[in-house]
């Protein structure tokens, strides 16, 4: 008689604090009979503007999309080149893309994985529209280095803070001060919606124009018109807008998650600073607070020692000891849409997507799950 050897339970990287509360809220917007963008987007939209301190949010579908209508908003169009950092999601250069704009990657600090002043003029031409500034993993960037030297030249700079719910930068929360920032709601952040985004703003006009641009150009929100009774409102359409709504359920459950967002960071922080402790020397790599703010830690990215085995072998003995990590942030300018087309050398960029992986981290991770982690590592890397 045969026997089989019981697999290693698996511990995930990543897993969202979802629960009753969250379905509860969703069954109920699904009862109301109103599942599209409706009253609970808008007060989605409220309660985040709030949480920030920002006079506007607008709810959109993705990160992707809200990134989309922020570079439109600021006046980026075909023949504009905008600065961003390579070692992002590819969705950031890809917004770019999309309005007809080319974009132009600039270094990172290898410390935290942001864009600084430096990097960004390095990157600077005469076509320069705007620069998109990410705050990696949740690290803050520092915003106001980069605005210092970008709007004297008339250069708007977006804040892509899809990562930062939760973050701090300079005592407000990060992309508070953003003149446009956009945040994801991936069930890779800490505030999940499923799929969703936001776009915040300082302008009222503006905020008025991506309303209307998220749901086709439209004159009149679909709410508005069905508030003011049947055919009594007739919209207009003054420009090309795209669908780039949020619905009524998805944002059910992003009130419930903004509620549990500080909860979330605490029980991240804490955990992370295990992690340090835990790690001992190879902690000298671990991604930590920068001086202007403190980070969500959205992504425990750990960069590998000197030495160290490659990092596909590393994640595999991983793996092969239940332990479910994942490479470190991504390069867009090394993947096939966007390979040859970096202009200025990026070598902090390729050594943190080389040799970095993202350890597990999630608001229900064990003190005992944490200790097996390190344990995989430290026998991973020998």
């Amino acid at each position: 008689m045969s026997s089989t050897v019981p697999a290693v339970p698996q511990i995930p990287v990543m897993i969202p604090w979802l629960g009753e509360e969250e379905a509860a809220a969703a069954a109920e917007a699904v009862r109301s009979g109103w599942v599209a963008q409706g009253p609970r987007v808008a007060a989605f939209e409220r309660a985040f503007a709030d949480h920030l301190g920002v006079p506007h949010a607008v709810a959109v579908s993705s990160c992707t999309t809200a990134l989309h209508l922020a570079l439109i908003g600021a006046g980026v169009g075909p023949g504009d080149e905008v600065v961003v950092p390579s070692l992002s999601f590819i969705a950031t250069a890809n917004a770019v893309t999309y309005v007809g704009a080319v974009p132009v990657f600039a270094d990172v600090d290898p410390a935290d994985g942001n864009l600084t002043a430096d990097t960004v003029a390095a990157a600077l031409t005469d076509r320069t529209r705007a620069v998109v500034v990410v705050d990696q993993g949740g690290v803050p960037v520092d915003l106001d280095a980069v605005r210092a030297l970008a709007e004297p030249r008339g250069i708007t700079v977006v804040e892509d803070a899809a990562c930062a719910a939760g973050s701090v930068y300079r005592g407000r929360p990060a992309g508070a001060t953003a003149q446009i920032a956009a945040y994801s709601f991936h069930p890779r952040k800490l505030l999940t919606t499923g799929e969703g985004g936001m776009v915040t703003c300082q302008d009222g006009d503006l905020a008025a124009r991506l309303r209307r641009l998220r749901e086709h150009g439209m004159s009149v929100s679909a709410a508005d018109r069905h508030a003011a009774g049947g055919g009594m409102v007739v919209e207009t359409y003054d420009e090309i807008g795209f669908n780039h709504r949020m619905t009524d359920i998805q944002a059910a459950v992003g009130l419930v998650q903004l509620g549990k967002l500080p909860a979330m960071v605490e029980r991240r922080r804490a955990l992370a600073a295990r992690y340090r402790e835990l790690l001992g020397p190879l902690a000298d790599g671990l991604v930590a607070d920068p001086a202007h703010g403190t980070g969500n830690f959205q992504s425990c990215w750990l960069l590998l020692p000197e030495g160290a085995p490659d990092r596909t072998e590393v994640l595999a003995r991983l793996a092969a000891a239940g332990v479910s990590a994942r490479r470190g942030i991504m390069a867009a300018h090394l993947e096939a849409p966007y390979k040859g087309t970096a202009r200025v050398p990026l070598p902090a960029t390729e050594l943190i997507t080389g040799r970095s992986l993202i350890l597990p981290l999630f608001h229900t991770l064990t003190e005992a799950q944490q200790d097996r982690v390190v344990a995989a590592l430290r026998e991973a890397i020998g």
